[in-house]
């Protein structure tokens, strides 16, 4: 088979795996500032798909125009999260805080299938079927800009911690909380802010994922452990790490896919993050301990 077609299925692959890395970011950034692994997050991000739906059918938005409102509602449900229920368990053990994300994970799993149903909802775009054409190779349309936006805004997160003063004061609470909270820093207030800023990261992703798929509950649990598998293969708590285990994530099931059967795709996500953890277990892009 001519190398034309490895290279389109390889390419397709990183596009969703962008994607799926920003999704990922969101988890990273949440467990590496308040060291609360966010149980919900798959559930967030359907939330996120199913509103770009719901902007697309009643004010006829694009899921790209959609996804900064996602990430206002979703910053804002993550905020008040924070503020009014996780932060009372951050310095409880941590099979507490594991009952309590799930707890919350089920309600909004329930709250979704109560609201929508479970048949699956999608959203059609005017280029839903157009390809573009790069030289050798002839990608979709919709994976394009879905992987472009992903670019974006894990940029924006990027450029955001490095070089704002926010940025800078959440990545200390990251690295010594007693420190900064000596230094006047809010840390309750910073907490807050960093859980926002990852469920509006994923309602973002949400929002372009239904660019690539139809939006239905069921997806929750399965996008909170590739979430988990991700940021596993990148390295806990690190940014660019998440974006590594998506983009490998996401090619390998696309190859998976394409040579073997897609029934198969997800179980080489799995050895990848075997053959990760063997070889390395702090992640591609982590720090030991």
């Amino acid at each position: 088979m001519p190398i034309d077609y490895y290279l389109n299925i390889a390419v397709s692959g990183v596009l969703t795996g962008l994607v799926y890395g920003l999704a990922a970011l969101g988890l990273s950034v949440i467990f590496g500032v308040v060291r609360v692994v966010n149980f919900a997050h798959g559930e967030m991000m359907v939330a996120g798909m199913y509103g770009a739906v719901l902007l697309a059918g009643f004010l006829g938005l694009d899921p790209i125009l959609a996804a900064p409102i996602v990430a206002a509602l979703l910053f804002g449900f993550g905020w008040l999260l924070q503020r009014g229920l996780v932060n009372r368990f951050v310095e409880r053990p941590e099979h507490m805080q594991f009952i309590l994300l799930l707890g919350i994970a089920t309600i909004i799993l329930n709250a979704m299938l109560m609201l929508f149903g479970p048949d699956s909802r999608n959203v059609q775009v005017p280029y839903g079927f157009d390809t573009v054409e790069l030289g050798p190779l002839l990608l979709d349309a919709v994976r394009l800009r879905a992987g472009a936006g992903a670019i974006v805004v894990a940029a924006a997160l990027f450029a955001f911690f490095r070089f704002s003063r926010t940025g800078k004061a959440i990545r200390a609470c990251a690295d010594n909380p007693l420190g900064a909270r000596v230094v006047g820093l809010n840390i309750d207030g910073l907490y807050a802010l960093t859980f926002g800023i990852g469920a509006g990261v994923v309602g973002i992703a949400g929002a372009l994922m239904t660019l690539l798929v139809d939006a239905r509950p069921q997806l929750a649990p399965e996008y909170t452990l590739l979430s988990f598998i991700i940021v596993i293969v990148g390295g806990l708590g690190s940014l660019p790490g998440a974006l590594l285990g998506g983009v490998l994530i996401g090619l390998s099931e696309a190859m998976a896919g394409f040579l073997l059967t897609p029934s198969l795709k997800s179980l080489f996500s799995y050895v990848v993050l075997i053959v990760v953890l063997l070889l390395r277990p702090q992640g591609l892009l982590g720090k030991r301990s």
